[in-house]
């Protein structure tokens, strides 16, 4: 006879300070979970305001087991609030709040890194963080007996991240057998994190139960029925037996208690899950659904009647769009599937319909149409026909409440202004100008349009009669603006400060441009959007200065570098953690197929100069959805000086060992003999 059981695990939507949204959702989520006949349920980390409830039981605590390992780097700084507990297996008594005692009549409870044993089986805990960590607690706690690991996470979003996690899980119960239950939060957490769920059940490295990674659920319970004696067998092997012998017992709390049935009549009943081929998204399909439902959760929650977005006829502001009208496509499909009330709810409130309202929308675009605005703020002698065009193609195939409009007046004015008072006349290089007035003529368009953002973000709604026919809310509500400058942008500093790329927040902030040209490709098919590849096809530009017969504004050109070439700045600055010594070390190996150790120099330098010379403006960059491990924000994620001195030191080292080569240090890959040394 098996010892089989139904256990629960949970992705909750939970929201800092919310307490009583976060127990409404708790609550349902039990509820789910003995509907579903389980004996054991999880929730994610952080679940009320501090570890959840996996170790509560029939109003007595049974043990309290803190965290061994706070995240403390990238996102997250947990040893600002806490420290970890003082060991592996240090367990001691725990005086209860006088609040708990009068409600469970229970005065202490047990503290610390122990097992809690059922009359059938043991459990133990990892707790997000510890799944991480080179000598994760579950492997001590499985060679001691622990055959249910539960794992209460909150583990963000960020692509290609969750083939990591789930590798880990999967290897945990490979090595010595065990059944492993993850839970996780899903959802915003008001802020630039979004925590994606995918709530599963593994089985000695079998998935048997898996649950989305990208929803607008507010609770998903996720459930299996699994046989404890298939730990049991799978740990037969005789080298972990002994292995386990020398394992150092851990402290165990006695409850009777059976997660399985003592009735044999009642097992048979009982069907074992099956493994399952595990899901996982394509990094076009994470970008498309993660930051759709980022996007969501901060819209309903910030009680704001819609989306803004400068819209430029630029593959940037086209992905924030696409992104949009996915986020429109996930909330018509719910609303369609009429299960989850709680989308309607927020959608009526979002649009200004009363809640008795029998609007629904005929299609995402027409959910568009009520909640997402663009504009096209275009200067006669600098915008081309073609960018124009896009904007207002793309406008009509999602939907968005479109207005197109020159600057030129804004514009005009503030240069008269600056005359008059200087009596000097700034002028463009094309009309013979410097490179500074050049430039600040360039950023005066930038930075007039982030205030017309603004100011059409605000006074939009009313315009438009928002809620004038919904007395619940005489409230309209301005709208978000959305940014649309990218990773590789931010790294390098191209953009002006305080310009169009200051907004509320930013779907693309942290995602590079090259995997926005892929999901851009994928979104031209996935959402039937041929349009999308002329976005493609077109050279990426500000269209800052005037077009002429000879010239026209390329972004790669004004950068100095590719986008490409962003993207491995960015993951050597940041994720193998390279100066300018070590990362022009790594690159002469990357690319001296194609350039010279000089060449690669050259390149490296204008790239610390230019990232050196902007890191300032991460300071106010907009908050923006995180994705990527090499993101430059500073004010989360990279915390780093925005004031640099230079790099001398590394400069002077670099030029002695190119000195050092001789010849083979400026001579170009592939070049005959006589060649003169090119630069570039």
């Amino acid at each position: 006879m098996g010892h089989l059981t139904t256990l629960a695990t949970c992705s909750l939507n939970q929201w800092a300070l919310d307490f009583t949204g976060n127990k409404e959702r708790i609550i349902e989520s039990i509820k789910l979970a003995k509907e579903a006949g389980a004996s054991l349920r999880i929730g994610p980390e952080l679940e009320v305001t501090g570890y959840g409830l996996l170790d509560h039981y029939n109003k007595e605590i049974l043990l309290i087991r803190p965290k061994l390992s706070l995240a403390n780097d990238g996102n997250y700084r947990e040893m600002r609030y806490f420290s970890p507990w003082k060991g592996e297996r240090i367990v001691e008594n725990f005086y209860l709040p006088r609040s708990i005692t009068k409600i469970i009549g229970q005065k202490t409870c047990r503290i610390g890194d122990a097992l809690i044993s059922t009359r059938d089986s043991c459990l133990g805990t990892e707790t997000c963080e510890e799944l991480f960590t080179p000598k994760a607690p579950g492997i001590g706690a499985g060679l001691d007996g622990c055959e249910i690991f539960c794992n209460s996470s909150g583990s963000h979003h960020e692509l290609r991240k969750l083939n990591t996690r789930i590798e880990l899980i999967r290897e945990a119960t490979l090595k010595s057998g065990g059944i492993y239950l993850y839970s996780n939060q899903q959802g915003c957490d008001g802020d630039r994190l979004y925590y994606d769920g995918s709530a599963m059940i593994v089985v000695n490295g079998q998935v048997v139960a898996q649950g989305s990674q990208f929803s607008l659920k507010d609770v998903e319970v996720v459930t299996a029925t699994v046989d404890i004696e298939d730990v049991r067998s799978y740990r037969s092997a005789k080298s972990r037996a002994l292995q386990a012998t020398k394992q150092e017992a851990y402290e165990r709390i006695e409850v009777e208690y059976s997660l399985s049935s003592d009735a044999e009549d009642v097992e048979l009943l009982l069907k074992p899950s099956v493994p399952l081929e595990f899901k996982y998204h394509s990094p076009e399909e994470e970008i498309a659904y993660g930051p759709a439902c980022w996007l969501w959760d901060y819209l309903r929650r910030s009680r704001q009647a819609g989306f803004f977005i400068p819209l430029s006829g630029g593959i940037d502001s086209c992905a924030t769009s696409v992104i949009v009208h996915s986020m429109c496509r996930l909330v018509y499909k719910d609303v369609v599937a009429g299960e989850n009330k709680q989308v309607l709810k927020d959608l009526l409130t979002i649009v200004g319909e009363p809640s008795t309202s029998e609007w629904r929308p005929s299609s995402p675009q027409e959910i568009a149409e009520r909640l997402f605005h663009s504009a096209y703020m275009g200067m006669s002698k600098n915008s081309s026909a073609d960018t124009r065009s896009r904007a207002k193609e793309l406008a009509k195939e999602i939907g968005s409440y479109h207005l197109d409009f020159d600057i030129d007046s804004v514009y005009n004015a503030i240069v008269g202004l600056f005359t008059v008072v200087t009596t000097f006349t700034p002028r463009f290089k094309t009309s013979g100008g410097t490179p500074a007035t050049n430039l600040a003529l360039q950023n005066i368009q930038a930075r007039s349009r982030m205030v017309l953002a603004y100011l059409f973000a605000q006074l939009l709604p009313t315009v438009r009669g928002r809620n004038s026919n919904n007395p619940e809310n005489q409230n309209p509500g301005g709208l978000l603006v959305l940014g649309s400058a990218n990773v590789d942008e931010a790294l390098r500093g191209y953009f002006t400060k305080y310009d169009a790329s200051s907004a509320d927040i930013n779907p693309i902030g942290g995602i590079s441009k090259t995997d926005l040209k892929r999901f851009i490709l994928w979104a031209a098919t996935e959402f039937e959007m041929p349009l999308l590849q002329s976005f493609i096809d077109a050279p990426p530009t500000a269209e800052l200065e005037p077009i002429t017969d000879t010239y026209t504004q390329s972004d790669e050109v004004d950068m100095g570098m590719s986008y490409a070439e962003l993207s491995i700045y960015g993951n050597l600055r940041k994720r193998e953690k390279l100066g300018p010594y070590g990362m022009w070390s790594k690159l002469i190996h990357v690319w001296g197929d194609k350039l010279s150790p000089q060449q690669v120099y050259e390149k490296v330098r204008w790239f610390f100069w230019c990232y050196g010379i902007n890191r300032h403006k991460m300071t106010t960059l907009t908050p923006s959805y995180h994705a990527e491990q090499y993101s430059p924000d500073d004010n989360r994620f990279d915390l780093r000086p925005f004031l640099y001195p230079g790099w001398d030191w590394a400069w002077r080292k670099i030029e002695k060992s190119i000195s050092n080569m001789g010849e083979k240090g400026t001579k170009v890959p592939g070049a005959v003999e006589g060649d003169v040394k090119k630069t570039v």
